[in-house]
């Protein structure tokens, strides 16, 4: 694997290793791009089969939903059943293995992200979701959490993709995923919880996303503003001079020789 790195790359790996391993408080937000590495299709991908005519932007709404139902519940039971036999790539086992490593030591790693998937905590680590959960449902009315036997994570024998409508027990309206859609505020605990890890931490890292998109920009700046360094891990770095480490290959990549340094 080192082999496949420039010289250049890998210095910076022992730099950010380096860095990292000095520090008490990190804050870790990843994006679409880690979880792409285990072939789950980004927003930004076309649409394929039935909703390949169709924009995600356009789906995942409240108007959407309102309008038509069954026809979001749909797009979302395909989209699980897409996602459902993905698993956790290096970069997510390589976080996890971090993070178990940092709780026998002195290190408080914050993992944050911005997916719905659950390729994190298959992985085996703790993570704040900022969007939402693709395997948890709610009532779009009186948002009450629901548990149905749609309900099941990624992976699950029991998982099923039926895309007929369901109702709240408690007021009759119809269940949605509880996912943050476009339009909707993020989740006060979990944004709490984001905002926290990134004014108190000594290393904001960014995996897999643009430190130029919000709310990743938002988070980056509250870091550096109270004196944190900054690391991104994307391919298609952030073209600006805010971060201080830019590892530009793909988290599956960097991320193992990253922890193994870290951790050894």
């Amino acid at each position: 694997m080192v082999a496949e790195l420039s010289p250049e790359l890998i210095a910076e790996v022992e730099r950010a290793a380096k860095l990292l391993a000095t520090q008490s408080n990190i804050c870790i937000l990843t994006g679409a791009g880690i979880s792409a590495e285990s072939g789950i299709p980004t927003f930004r991908d076309k649409q394929t089969g039935l909703w390949e005519n169709y924009q995600a932007e356009d789906l995942a709404t409240p108007t959407a939903f309102e309008q038509d139902p069954k026809l979001v519940w749909s797009w979302y039971q395909w989209r699980r059943a897409l996602v459902h036999e993905k698993k956790p790539n290096p970069a997510h086992i390589a976080l996890a293995k971090w993070q178990h490593a940092a709780k026998k030591g002195q290190q408080r790693i914050t993992l944050v992200t911005q997916n719905v998937d659950d390729l994190h905590e298959q992985a085996g680590s703790s993570a704040t979701h900022l969007h939402g959960h693709l395997w948890r449902n709610r009532c779009h009315d009186c948002g009450s959490p629901v548990t149905q036997d749609t309900e099941a994570p990624s992976g699950s024998k029991d998982a099923r993709f039926d895309d007929e409508l369901i109702t709240c027990a408690q007021c009759g309206g119809y269940i949605r995923p509880d996912i943050v859609w476009f339009g909707e505020a993020l989740p006060v605990q979990a944004w709490q919880t984001a905002e926290e890890a990134a004014a108190n931490c000594d290393v904001f890292m960014s995996i897999g996303t643009s430190s130029l998109v919000y709310p990743a920009a938002s988070l980056a700046h509250l870091a550096q503003q109270n004196g944190a360094k900054l690391i991104e891990i994307n391919p298609n770095p952030t073209p600006n001079t805010m971060v201080d480490i830019t590892l530009a290959e793909k988290a599956g990549v960097v991320m193992p020789l990253l922890v193994q340094q870290i951790t050894t």
